[in-house]
């Protein structure tokens, strides 16, 4: 009996070790996580500004991820591990790719998502890792090792047909466009509120006159800015009786009832907190496979 709970013991053990030293994977705050400080906040930018450019125009997405040591897991392991977590690359289309540098332990992999194994293939990766990265490595460059390896790979994925990207969820409407519901609707709120403020006619004109003012700075052409202006005016001498919450003309500045002068609460917009100053970066849901290739230096 003791010794089946030894035996049993050695087992678990042999299980559940093995998982405690796997080096945790970090979370992608952006499309470079350095957690060693190696790259400086300039070079920072530059590469996620190379990345995120790349990602609006094919679609495809690469990150760079950068720690001080992944203990006794292979580099091989915790690049999977951390490209299956991450998911970069779109999903079924699987366009994705990692670089993965073990500072301390002096070993780096390109992961390649299935999608991308065409073009960034094993024995590719090889050579981005062993004539473009690996030198400068050596010479203490790391920055410009990272550099020069990521460029390489967007130059080989800016080469290969791809699906085209889709439009960004968070993309704001055409507010310019005419005909969008959407600008119909904010114009008849602008002038809902300023006909209440200095009557019907004077109202319109002011609405006339933000719309356009708003169109100028939003597409910069002066006769667009007159045409929105004078739809704006049309509009608001049409529809503006609505109000929305506004101020009411009366006898004096107000009539009872109304709303108080600043206390327009009606549409009261309040943006959520936002944390997109490290570049705010999540994977498309792409899937990998175990190809690419690793180095060391």
């Amino acid at each position: 009996m003791a010794a089946a709970r030894v035996i049993l013991l050695a087992l678990l053990l042999g299980f559940v070790c093995p998982a405690l030293a796997e080096v945790a994977v970090p979370q992608p705050t952006g499309r470079v996580v350095d957690q060693t400080g190696t790259l400086s906040s300039g070079d920072i930018a530059a590469l996620t500004d190379k990345l995120k450019d790349l990602e609006t125009r094919k679609g495809s997405q690469i990150a760079v991820l950068i720690v001080p040591t992944i203990s006794d897991e292979t580099i091989e392991q915790f690049s999977i591990r951390v490209a299956e977590a991450w998911k970069i690359g779109r999903r079924k289309i699987d366009d994705g790719a990692l670089l993965v540098v073990a500072k301390n332990d002096r070993r780096l992999r390109i992961e390649v998502g299935y999608g991308l194994e065409g073009v960034l293939s094993d024995a590719v990766t090889h050579r981005i890792i062993d004539e473009d990265i690996t030198p400068k490595f050596k010479a203490g460059d790391f920055a410009g090792g990272i550099s020069a390896g990521v460029d390489r790979m967007i130059r080989l994925v800016n080469g290969e047909k791809l699906p085209a990207p889709e439009p960004e969820h968070w993309q704001a409407p055409n507010l310019v466009d005419l005909a969008n519901p959407v600008a119909i609707f904010a114009v008849i709120i602008v002038a809902g509120f300023l006909r209440g403020l200095l009557g019907r006619l004077l109202g319109s004109v002011a609405t006339g006159g933000v719309v356009g003012v708003f169109a100028w700075i939003a597409v910069g052409s002066l006769a667009t800015a007159v045409l929105v202006g004078l739809f704006g005016f049309v509009a608001a001498l049409i529809f503006g009786g609505l109000n929305f919450g506004g101020p009411v003309v009366g006898s004096g500045p107000y009539r009872r009832g109304g709303s108080s002068p600043g206390g327009w609460s009606g549409g009261g917009w309040s943006g959520g907190s936002s944390s997109g100053s490290s570049g705010g970066f999540s994977g498309g849901g792409g899937s990998f496979g175990g190809g690419g290739a690793s180095g060391s230096w």
